[in-house]
């Protein structure tokens, strides 16, 4: 299966740029690869390249791997694995130390880290059940310390780490503050940390473990060499703290700038805010495309925070853009040409104007209407991301087509099922209220959820999506559609893989509707996201039926929204649609449809808004960037990538 990145756009010149001045910004050395497969690639290779290395020095005792569980390693460890059946390396003398466990914790508890890289890795592989050494997280609290200090003396002087970093900077489950000269111990967990694990128990905080047992930082330093991992646009605040900030005992992993043997792999996404990536021209010279030169441009207008047509030619000599004024410049020309460009990508017809001049303007006149299909990888995406476009292309006459790709059922909370089942009830239909109560009091905490209880998640979900769309005048029973991707369906928070089966049901309903234009969420916070893999499908299904010869597809138009917490970088939009404080309410209005989604946010991260309020203060502070540029002022502003 493909994994989608986004389009490259100029950028740092790196061939033949000495590594001293790539790296001139960075603290910790950064490799950036394209998306997170290939940078696991690569660090699978650099793992297998030196237990191949110990093995050839005959060194009289195993090669010393310490690792970790969670999102970021999956990808390595599904590699890892490949290799090994492939016959490319062998785990037979190789040391496995986990740096971190739950604490109280069983061994074979569903969730444990013991249970989670034995799943996920040693299973898979022939490392020795004598050489696996996870903190144990049954030993008795008054015997726990001496285990723990006991499990530093192996711990110390791994050959290898290699380690993913929290959203806080977290390395394995050091918190903020931990010293760094700590050691294996019992640490309790914060309320934050709580909050971003409850992801493994289905959302439910009250039954996250509150403590863990973790190797320290001194521990951990003691390593001969340390490879750091980071994937999704989610962790780019972070990675820019730990390789270019300064050490921090509140981002614990950037106590380890000082280790004399460490790299960091990233991909696009969390690489994002490093300043060879914001600003290569304070680095080394660049190739000059239209967009690299409006992201010069923006980056100029915000850091002198003035509006484009009111730069002047001191303001690009003195900030490290006299290349582009050799190059492009004069340097009002270049003004004036971004201030057009900025002003084109602004249209209020997002399906096109119909009988009217397009030479400039995001969409085409023609066909008018357009047939439309928007991709919504849950049941409201569609109406937080893109909202106000959606309502703007049903009122102007288009022939909309929604389609949710997942049932979204992981998201709707018990006590939300209960209150249906008691309306339900009250009404005279069908009494089963103790019936789902008793399904509800016999889940198990971290595992699936009973498939009874999934459907009637589902179908609140569906029905909310409906009053959504109706809201705005879209037929729900011809113009909606759920398509209920199987890799969805695992009843937890890990997903099964995306397969051939799921984008056969995309492939099925493109060829039915054959559309002008597809929006599809562009979303890549997290690699192993629902958000990606739908979108994944969706282009792979498209791709496919290039190759079967639909022609007609090279016609079609791809949109790309983002979801409710981050918007497009104003230099990559294509196409700005703006709303009026009337339409605005509207689209809060189909947000409030759903009602199993308000007020409680099922998975908010650090986040404490609700997805409308998300919704609109994006928008609107896109429309205060453009209004900054000098563009119009506009209550608010949803903006669009057009994927070529």
């Amino acid at each position: 299966m493909k994994h989608f990145t986004l389009p490259k756009d100029g950028g740092l010149i790196e061939e033949n740029l000495p590594k001293g001045i790539l790296h001139s910004h960075e603290k910790i050395t950064t490799e950036i690869a394209d998306d997170a497969a290939i940078a696991s690639e690569k660090v699978a290779g650099i793992i297998i390249k030196a237990i191949t290395d110990h093995e050839k020095a005959a060194l009289p005792r195993p090669f010393k791997l310490g690792l970790t569980t969670g999102v970021t390693p999956a990808l390595l460890y599904r590699t890892l694995a490949s290799k090994y059946q492939a016959g490319e390396v062998s785990f037979d003398n190789v040391e496995v130390f986990s740096i971190d466990e739950y604490y109280p914790c069983a061994k074979d508890f569903v969730q444990s880290r013991n249970n989670r890289l034995h799943k996920e890795f040693l299973d898979l592989v022939n490392v020795r059940k004598e050489n696996v050494h996870i903190p144990d997280g049954t030993v008795p609290e008054e015997k726990v310390s001496d285990y723990c200090a006991e499990f530093d003396k192996i711990a110390r002087g791994l050959d290898l780490l290699v380690v993913g970093i929290g959203e806080g900077g977290q390395i394995g489950f050091n918190e903020a503050g931990t010293s760094e000269k700590s050691r294996t111990r019992t640490v309790p967990l914060s309320y934050q940390s709580r909050k971003r694990q409850a992801h493994n128990f289905n959302g439910d905080i009250s039954v996250t473990p509150k403590s863990a047992i973790t190797m320290g930082i001194g521990t951990i330093m003691s390593a001969r060499r340390i490879i750091l991992m980071a994937w999704g646009e989610k962790k780019a605040g972070i990675v820019k703290a730990i390789v270019e900030g300064e050490t921090d005992p509140s981002c614990p992993a950037s106590l380890l700038q000082k280790h004399d043997n460490i790299c960091f792999y990233t991909d696009e996404m969390s690489a994002s805010q490093l300043t060879r990536i914001v600003a290569p021209w304070t680095v080394g010279p660049c190739r000059w495309t239209p967009k690299l030169i409006r992201k010069a441009v923006v980056w100029l207008c915000s850091k002198l925070h003035k509006p484009i047509l009111k730069l002047t030619q001191q303001d690009y000599l003195e900030n490290s853009l006299g290349e582009l004024l050799e190059r492009h410049g004069p340097f009002d020309k270049i003004n004036i040409d971004v201030f057009n460009e900025f002003q084109h990508t602004i249209t209020g017809w997002p399906g096109g104007k119909p009988n009217s001049d397009d030479t400039t303007r995001p969409v085409k006149s023609t066909p008018f209407p357009k047939k439309v299909l928007i991709f919504s990888p849950h049941p409201d995406d569609d109406v937080i991301s893109m909202g106000g476009t959606f309502i703007r292309l049903v009122h102007q006459g288009h022939d909309v087509h929604v389609a949710y790709q997942t049932s979204g059922d992981l998201a709707v909370h018990d006590d939300v099922v209960l209150q249906h089942m008691d309306a339900a009830r009250q009404l005279g239909f069908e009494d089963r209220f103790d019936e789902v109560k008793y399904l509800i009091a016999s889940k198990n905490p971290g595992e699936p959820e009973p498939k009874e209880l999934l459907a009637l998640k589902a179908a609140i979900r569906r029905s909310e999506a409906r009053g959504a769309d109706r809201s705005f005048g879209l037929d729900d029973e011809t113009n909606v559609h759920f398509l209920n991707l199987p890799f969805y369906e695992s009843g937890g928070v890990t997903k099964f893989p995306r397969t051939q089966a799921d984008i056969d049901i995309i492939k099925k309903l493109i060829l039915s509707l054959k559309p002008d234009q597809i929006y599809m969420a562009g979303d890549l916070a997290d690699p192993h996201g629902t958000h990606r893999v739908c979108t994944e499908a969706a282009l792979e299904a498209i791709e496919q039926l290039k190759e079967e010869g639909e022609d007609w597809l090279d016609n079609t138009t791809i949109w790309l929204y983002r979801g409710a917490w981050m918007e497009w970088e104003l230099w990559r939009v294509d196409m700005a649609v703006p709303l009026s404080p009337d339409e605005l309410i509207e689209k809060r209005h189909a947000i409030f449809r759903h009602l199993s989604q308000k007020d409680i946010v099922p998975f908010p991260g650090d986040d404490p808004r609700e997805f409308w309020q998300r919704a609109e203060e994006r928008t609107q502070n896109t429309a205060r960037l453009y209004d900054e540029l000098g563009m119009a002022e506009y209550q608010a502003i949803e903006v669009f990538l057009k994927l070529k």
